[in-house]
Parts: C-alpha cells; structure tokens; sequence
C-alpha cells in the first residue's frame, strides 16, 4: 500500500511539473526547482554579509574592524542584541516577500527561511526560541495568514528550534507601515505588542529570535523587541528575509 502511494506521489508530482513548469519567482523564465530564482535574477540579488555593523547588521563599504559599530546603533541604541537579513529589499527580494504577503504563495516560505537560516545562522544556533512579529487578528481575518509566522515556522523545522507563535500578542490594531515616515511608524507601533501572562513561559530567561519579512526603520521589531523583554526574555535578536537601506543607512 504505502508502495503504491509513494509511486502515485511520484506520478502526481512529475505530471504537475509537466503541465506547470517552474519559472522564476522575478522574471517568469523556466527554472529546476520551484520558488528559486533564474541564474540572471540572482546574480541581481545583493546578499548582505561581513563587514557589517555587528548590532544592526548594516553593511559597510569596507572592513572597519569587528567590533566598529554604524552611526545608527552609536546614536539610537536597539532593545534587541543582533539584528541580520538576507539581502537588500530590492528586485527578486522584494517580490517574493510581496509574493508571500499578499499573493498566498506560501510554496515560498521554505526557500526564503533556507536563505535567513544562512544569514542569520550564528542567531539561529544560539536561539532558545522562535517567535514571528505577530498580526493583530483583524488583519489575520482578512489575510488569513502571518508572513512572518511562514518563516519563523519553517526556520524551526530547519533548525529543530521551539516555535512559539503564541508567545507574543499584537493588542493593538495598528495601520500598515507602508508609506509612514519614520517618527509615524514609532508611533504607529508604540504598545502594539505583549507578552500574554499565560505565554511568558516561553520566553522567560530565554534568547529569543524574533522573525519578520522585512526590516525598513525598525520601529516594529524595536517595539516588539521591548514587549519580549518586558516579557522576560533574556534577550532578543532579531532576523528579516529584506533589509531596507538607504544612503543614511550605508556606509
């Protein structure tokens, strides 16, 4: 029996890449595996690794040494420990976080929490618990499903690590963050989040990954961030998929 489902499995599987062959997330041309990206879109994507700031995870031009720290994390200290991202939210990243958030392709997720499991390995091994930037559950009606919560799931597969979504709480109905300057998303997010007092179990005295999309000011992960550790959490890094930069960011 379990024989003949495996062959029908196999049957089902070739037959769909047959009638619907895998194309590039970006561009639309024909590629191996389904979800990744064609050998021009990739050579397009602008991986973030050393140097960079070892707090914000900024790149920079040049080496600085190790422990030389950005403009920004000298002049506005985080909550949280580490932060780290895939890439720069640009191009074939930018539309598979859009892909994932707003067209359902969950088939995604897997691929993307491969790439931040790379980025963000150190994070990851040294992690006690995963947690995802949580949606308030009006806007989890409507989407029917957390982005963040996709990648934080499949990041605990890959690493065998607790995934906690019900560790943090979104109590406040905020607007999207889309088109916000950078004083309204503080705003926008002060108070958003808590720690249930039936949840602080899971994150009491422990390091805590938290997991979003993308990483733009970091006012949401900042605030939820102070909600973990105002949680218990002993404390918190933090892992995105995009990282948005810009002139005042880089170095």
């Amino acid at each position: 029996m379990e024989t003949a489902r495996a062959f029908a499995r196999i049957v089902t599987n070739r037959l769909s890449t047959l009638l619907f062959p895998p194309v590039c997330v970006e561009c639309q041309s024909l590629v191996s595996e389904p979800g990744s990206l064609c050998a021009a879109c990739w050579s397009k994507v602008r991986f973030i690794e050393k140097p960079y700031c070892p707090v914000l995870g900024i790149p920079f031009s040049h080496d600085l040494g190790a422990e030389i720290m950005s403009a920004e994390a000298i002049a506005d200290p985080p909550p949280f420990h580490r932060a780290r991202s895939v890439a720069v939210y640009e191009g074939a990243i930018s539309t598979m976080v859009h892909q994932l958030k707003y067209s359902d392709r969950t088939d995604l997720g897997p691929w993307m929490a491969r790439w931040m499991a790379r980025a963000g390995s150190e994070l990851l091994n040294e992690c006690d618990v995963i947690v995802p930037v949580p949606m308030h559950a009006r806007r989890f009606w409507f989407r029917r499903f957390n982005q963040s919560a996709e990648l934080a799931r499949n990041l605990g597969r890959i690493s065998g690590k607790p995934f906690e979504p019900d560790a943090l709480k979104r109590i406040k109905p905020t607007q999207q963050q889309v088109g916000l300057g950078a004083n309204e998303r503080i705003a926008n997010v002060r108070g958003a989040f808590k720690v249930p007092e039936t949840q602080d179990i899971k994150v009491r005295g422990r390091t805590v990954l938290l997991v979003d999309d993308v990483y733009t000011t970091g006012a949401t992960v900042k605030a939820a961030a102070r909600a973990l550790l105002r949680g218990g959490a002993s404390h918190v890094d933090v892992l995105t998929f995009g990282r948005v930069l810009s002139k005042e960011l880089s170095v």
